[in-house]
């Protein structure tokens, strides 16, 4: 946000082109495709497009939940007709030492195990032949071989071939395989339930205020750029705008994460989707459809939910690999029983049957998926959006972190605390309202303090901005120059040092007042520091993580900010083109480097940075450039991203474990490798491992959370 006191505007946006690559998902978990976002100049466009974005949100949701009641109806009924199967086979009688036989029971158990086979493996066949199709066989292509083939060979033992029956195998392995995904698809659900909380935020209908002073009912997708609409208590507010009058207290917790309630009047801005406690509020829209934050906010996390993280490539090859190697083991199985034992068919396909069933991918399918679902939407609740997942998971090799000082470390609103007045030929008060002459075409921080403090308001002509320096213009017949104190000694003029630094020690900052060329005195301002800043930087030197500091301010100043925080390195006096060259600097020290800033004006340096955090994003989302976006003006939040980062890694690392360890294990077992000892596993006990670390793995993804200290 700063400069060394400089005004120029700077629109430098990071090219964000490395739009994240979507994961592929397996059919039964897949995310619906987000649309590409594209320039609307008409109103109607931006309505069509946010009923659009709506529809999306719903059917996402609609989609899962449907897929959780397939799943639901079906293991019900496979575990109904489970159970006469069960009754009837023949092994199952010989184990409980009954003769439950009659004519035509083996027809009977064929039928129902034929339903079982079609109506309960339906999306397991349907996957297998997707799978293929794709040539990209996986967990589907296992299951469906695996009930395939227990199907087709106890079909031909029941038309005369000879061996023993499967269909009791098929059926419990089925009616597994069902509730495991069933379990799993209620927690990519409950993963996914932030945004979808978010897509409902928006209220269904707005008071729009007419010409004349009445109010109309509308429905939020008819409300235009530039409508009055009053909002009561109690309500939510339907579409981001500027107070216009009344007063009231705002609560944005679901959208900025912030707890307590803000307070808002005349010309305060009010987000669409936060809640409005107190008075009533007519507010004039200035942002609708994808403009509005809450929009932004969604595709942001949707893009972020979505997108291909560096492990999930690893579990891909993982998964792919185990898929051949599970084939591979079964045909070994199979053949070594077959040739080499002496046992009989049916007992060589049992062991083949477990041995693909136990090997499934299915849990390393999932464990990535489901942990970048839950930390992405844990971020969003907690007032942080991923825009670039490999930029997230980098954050948890940082070495270190620099921020900009305004607006980042400290609050950014400067005050005039002193006025130091060289020649005495004109007032105290003459000299401010000179300064605040030429600062009144200036949005810098330093800019509106001058103006604020300043009694009257002169004109300025041939206003112009001095690039990094200061500003300049014509006021009252008098040049007018307000300068930095690098302006000052580039141009060798003398002033009392000792009073400016006494001044600049106490952390303040100077700028100089120049009147026809003559140093005539300076303006001293204080911005103070944010108390959460120095928590953080605490936060982040426990994670040995060194603290940089980057100010346009002169160095005594950024010195005193230093050493009240306890930073780590200071570059000071550093102008906006050279952040950038000091990013890489720290980078040269063999540290991964995150750079903190607003977004706008330390693109450049954003951009160079291994992780660029843009902090302060309020309302304007979509122009910031960081690959992690901070809604709030709170440093701590630089310390929450890293914690989270390092915790995602930590669960996706924990997933893979449990996906792939139990293989190493299960697969000889399976195999038979213990029969000698009568230590041997059926297909269904193989379907039960298997479905039980997909079940853990989705348990141990919702188990991440946010690390905050219980003083937060």
């Amino acid at each position: 946000m700063e400069s060394d006191h400089n005004h120029t505007e700077h629109s430098e946006q990071k090219k964000n082109g490395n739009h994240n690559d979507h994961s592929g998902h397996s059919d039964h978990s897949e995310h619906s495709d987000h649309s590409e976002h594209s320039e609307h100049s008409e109103h109607s466009e931006h309505k069509k497009k946010n009923k659009h974005e709506k529809h999306s949100s719903h059917s996402h949701h609609d989609h899962h939940k449907m897929m959780v009641q397939d799943f639901k109806f079906r293991f019900w009924w496979v575990l109904a007709l489970t159970i006469p199967i069960l009754a009837l086979s023949p092994m199952i009688q010989e184990f409980l030492g009954v003769d439950w036989q009659f004519t035509a029971d083996t027809w009977i158990l064929t039928a129902l195990s034929t339903v079982v086979f079609f109506f309960g493996g339906w999306p397991f066949l349907t996957g297998l032949v997707d799978e293929l199709k794709k040539k990209q066989p996986g967990m589907m292509t296992l299951i469906g071989l695996a009930i395939s083939v227990a199907y087709i060979y106890s079909l031909f033992v029941v038309f005369g071939l000879e061996g023993h029956l499967l269909f009791w195998e098929l059926s419990t392995l089925v009616g597994i395989m069902l509730m495991g995904h069933w379990i799993e698809m209620r927690s990519v659900m409950s993963a996914s339930a932030a945004l979808e909380k978010l897509a409902e935020l928006l209220p269904g209908e707005a008071h729009r205020v007419n010409e004349d002073g009445s109010t109309e009912d509308v429905p939020v997708e008819e409300l235009q750029i530039g409508d009055h609409i009053l909002i009561k208590p109690g309500e939510k507010i339907p579409a981001d705008g500027i107070v216009i009058e009344g007063k009231t207290n705002v609560n944005e917790a679901m959208l900025t994460g912030e707890s307590l309630p803000v307070e808002k009047g005349t010309d305060d801005e009010v987000i669409g989707g936060s809640i409005n406690e107190e008075g009533s509020i007519k507010v004039k829209i200035h942002k609708t459809g994808d403009e509005s934050f809450l929009s932004q906010v969604i595709n942001l996390v949707r893009q972020a939910q979505d997108s291909k993280s560096r492990t999930q490539d690893l579990a891909n090859r993982a998964a792919f690999w185990l898929t051949i190697v599970a084939i591979s083991a079964g045909l070994i199985t199979f053949f070594a029983w077959t040739l080499f034992t002496g046992q009989d068919l049916s007992y060589a396909i049992n062991r083949t049957v477990t041995v693909m069933v136990i090997a499934c991918p299915h849990a390393l399918g999932l464990a990535i998926p489901l942990v970048v679902a839950v930390s992405t939407s844990l971020a969003a609740t907690n007032g942080f959006l991923i825009r670039n997942r490999t930029a997230f998971e980098e954050a948890r090799n940082l070495g270190a972190v620099i921020f900009d000082k305004t607006g980042t470390l400290t609050e950014g609103t400067f005050t005039v605390t002193d006025i130091l007045n060289f020649k005495e030929q004109i007032s105290d008060e003459e000299l401010l309202n000179y300064a605040a002459a030429v600062e009144g075409n200036s949005e810098h921080p330093i800019a509106r303090g001058i103006v604020e403090k300043a009694g009257e308001s002169w004109k300025v002509e041939h206003f112009n901005s001095i690039t990094g320096k200061g500003v300049e213009g014509k006021v009252k017949g008098k040049s007018v120059k307000v300068v930095s104190p690098g302006y000052i000694r580039d141009e060798n003029m003398e002033y009392p040092q000792k009073q400016v630094e006494e001044i600049s020690s106490q952390g303040k900052t100077v700028v100089f007042v120049i009147l026809d060329g003559e140093l005539h005195g300076a303006v001293a301002l204080g911005d103070k520091i944010r108390p959460e800043s120095r928590e953080a930087i605490e936060r982040l030197h426990k994670m040995d993580i060194q603290c940089v500091m980057l100010t346009g301010d002169n160095r005594q100043t950024a010195k005193y900010v230093a050493k009240e925080l306890g930073i780590d390195q200071v570059f000071a006096e550093v102008l906006p083109d050279e952040k950038a060259e000091k990013v890489k600097e720290v980078q040269k020290q063999g540290m991964k480097v995150a750079m903190t800033g607003d977004g706008v004006n330390d693109a450049p340096a954003l951009a160079t940075a291994d992780v660029g955090i843009a902090i302060g994003a309020g309302s304007d989302v979509a122009v910031e450039t960081g690959d992690i976006v901070l809604v709030r003006d709170n440093p701590m939040d630089v310390a929450h991203v890293i914690q989270l980062s390092k915790a995602t890694y930590s669960k996706m690392v924990q997933n893979l474990f449990w996906a792939t360890g139990y293989n190493v294990i299960a697969i000889p077992l399976a195999a038979g490798v213990l029969f000698a000892w009568g230590i041997i596993l059926s297909p269904a006990m193989g379907a039960v491992l298997m479905s039980l670390s997909t079940v853990i793995v989705a348990i141990n993804a919702r188990f991440l959370k946010m690390e905050k200290d219980s003083s937060e």
